[in-house]
């Protein structure tokens, strides 16, 4: 009975020290990373069936010898039975004949056990090796089928826009509240979009066009009549872009942008419903400037505030600063990258007085939720402020980021103070097509000194509608609500305004609805987007002022964006070691955080400390209740260019 428990044991200890059944279980869970069987899972597989196929012989020979030595131990029993033996002794080899017998049987139920196994892991390999297949070839198929629906979606649209009976060249012309402009193939439509339905009521009145004369001034509905509507007007077109050459010569290309390739949907499927700016992104995503950056980017066209400080007339001012206003948002049509988040404390510093007439600074004045701070100085008496928290949320379809906080314009000589918000910006086609942004929202501008108002409204972007792409609309009316102007165009290209002579409302549609008709001057245009430089494609889309913003300049702060190490390696095409030094920042950004945390709760407690550390001070801006729209704000405090006069920096954090 001793040699039957050796025996078991060694038996059992030879089946699981080849590692097969362990090996089995672990094929068995379903943690196949790849969803492939490659060549060597494959050979694998093989490999361990052919090993537990030998175990098996050995099993089935010792299953034999078991077999044979218990046929000769049952004989030898009935032998020793038929010896005259005391009765006591033959009960004692019946019992030994039964546990042999028994032994016997069991053996041979564990050789038809470990056949059963084998049997049954032959059939699922098999299964599971088809069933990898088919999803293989599933995946296949399906990426095969979704870029021949996005060529044969681009095929169509181009067959759309040759279409002969589409007009070529459509005249430009109010109707409808909208401004009806050429688009031609630079325009890039989609390839795979999503379109919006057509909105049949899409604005709320209707323009007519009228030859200017004497009398316009004179007649029912007119405008002011201190405004003159001729060639030398401040609105008309001529000197849109500044004159001369600019006394710095600044950069006009970067190194071209590198060919990685990515998995989007990998990085973004754990992402859905999180706040955008607290998800760890790779530098993939982003472009080499920092939001702060991109912040500074709206005073591309500061030229329009520079007309505005001469209009004699609020309303015509008005006009240009709605027409600044929808053109920070020309540079954003081909920029779906994201920016880089900027560190707590960072700071961005545009000191343009030669050539743009402008000084601008930027500090990151918050980090959860991301906000900041932006002051500008014009020479040529305007000053703008703002302070803009970013609210963003991926919806697995698109992404939506929500500017919060108001935009302060303030006219020196004439104390006029202009305030509005930004619009929403949706970046579709996240997971499958091709990416394209849209601007969508009603933003008003109002004048806190005169109570003029100006209501935009960015229309979403339909396939299916008859308004132009991208299109925006407005009125301009006074402190009474007595409209003046129309504004109409579109934010990735131009903005034309027309002065209203007379109103009236219209027939009232089908549905009851009813709009005003507004008899205008021929339109003029205002603003008219810049070109964009040569090879733009492979520089980020970038426009002129975009490639020198991340341009080394000595005497900047030590937090300046421009001496972060990851944008500049990033700059450079070294992706992979930006991303190492983008690791390494954000750790470095965490750990100071946790210092504060431990410093704020040796003298309060736990909660408290934790709202402490999340508090910052601002180097260059301080918190202040706005009297004009009663909110707290972070508004500039004054140092910043005294210090880079003398080049003390002494007082700056040190972030990077």
């Amino acid at each position: 009975m001793k040699g039957r428990g050796c025996w078991e044991t060694a038996s059992v200890r030879s089946f699981c020290s080849s590692g097969c059944l362990n090996k089995f279980k672990k094929d068995d869970s379903g943690d196949d990373e790849d969803g492939t069987a490659s060549p060597a899972d494959k050979s694998e597989l093989h490999d361990t069936i052919k090993k537990l196929s030998l175990k098996l012989d050995d099993l089935s020979t010792c299953n034999e010898l078991v077999a044979k030595h218990g046929v000769a131990l049952q004989r030898s029993l009935s032998e020793l039975d038929g010896l005259r033996i005391p009765c006591e002794s033959g009960e004692k080899l019946k019992a030994v004949s039964e546990r042999a017998t028994l032994f016997r049987i069991t053996s041979n139920a564990m050789i038809n056990a470990c056949r059963d196994f084998l049997e049954l892991a032959e059939t699922h390999s098999r299964k599971w090796q088809r069933a990898l297949q088919y999803e293989q070839e599933q995946r296949i198929h399906l990426e095969e089928t979704i870029e021949q629906l996005a060529k044969q979606h681009n095929s169509l649209e181009r067959a759309f826009r040759s279409a002969p009976g589409r007009a070529a060249n459509p005249t430009k012309s109010f109707s409808e509240g909208s401004l009806l402009t050429t688009k031609g193939e630079d325009s890039e439509e989609d390839e795979d979009t999503e379109y919006f339905d057509a909105m049949e009521d899409s604005t709320s009145f209707i323009t007519v066009i009228t030859e200017p004369k004497e009398d316009s001034r004179k007649a029912e509905g007119g405008t002011t009549g201190s405004v003159e509507w001729t060639s030398d007007n401040v609105l008309d077109s001529t000197s849109l872009v500044p004159q001369g050459p600019p006394k710095v010569k600044r950069r006009v290309r970067i190194p071209d942008k590198p060919n990685y390739s990515l998995n989007l949907w990998s990085i973004m499927k754990n992402c859905i419903g999180r706040e955008l700016s607290k998800i760890p992104m790779p530098v993939n995503f982003n472009e080499p400037l920092s939001m702060l950056q991109r912040l500074t980017e709206d005073l591309e066209y500061h030229h329009l505030l520079d007309k505005a400080v001469h209009c004699t007339s609020s309303m015509e001012q008005m006009c240009l600063v709605a027409a600044f206003s929808v053109s920070s948002y020309s540079t954003t049509v081909h920029r779906i990258a994201k920016p880089f988040n900027p560190m707590l404390g960072e700071t961005f510093e545009l000191d343009r007085l030669d050539d743009m007439g402008l000084r601008s600074l930027c500090e990151q004045v918050s980090h959860h939720p991301p906000s900041a701070a932006h002051y500008v100085f014009s020479k040529h008496g305007w000053s703008l402020w703002q302070e803009i928290t970013i609210s963003s949320k991926f919806r697995g379809k698109y992404l939506s980021i929500m500017p919060l906080g108001s935009i302060h314009l303030e006219f020196q000589a004439s104390g006029n103070h202009y305030v509005w918000r930004k619009s929403t910006s949706t970046v579709h086609n996240i997971i499958v097509g091709k990416l394209w942004i849209d601007q969508t929202g009603d933003v008003e501008i109002v004048n806190h000194k005169t109570k003029d108002r100006c209501q935009l409204k960015f229309l979403p972007y339909s396939y299916f509608s008859k308004e132009v792409a991208r299109k925006v609309t407005g009125v301009v009316s006074d402190s009474q609500g007595k409209a003046h102007y129309v504004l109409s165009g579109s934010w990735d290209e131009q903005m034309e305004c027309a002065k209203i002579v007379q109103s009236s409302p219209s027939s009232p549609s089908l549905d009851g609805k009813q709009k005003t008709v507004y008899q205008t001057l021929p339109a003029k245009l205002m603003w008219k987007k810049y070109p964009l430089p040569d090879n733009a494609e492979n520089m980020y889309y970038f426009s002129e002022l975009a490639l020198t913003l991340n341009e080394h300049e000595e005497g900047v702060a030590p937090t300046d964006s421009r001496l972060r190490p990851d944008q500049r390696l990033m700059e450079k095409g070294h992706w992979d070691e930006a991303n190492t030094e983008k690791q390494r920042l954000e750790e470095k950004q965490r750990v100071n955080r946790r210092r504060r945390l431990e410093a704020c709760s040796r003298g309060c407690g736990a909660e408290e400390a934790e709202k402490e550390a999340e508090v910052y001070v601002p180097l260059w801006f301080e918190k202040r209740l706005d009297p004009v729209t009663g909110e707290t704000a972070c508004v500039y405090k004054g140092g910043y260019w005294e210090a880079k006069e003398k080049q003390d920096w002494h007082m700056c954090p040190n972030i990077f």
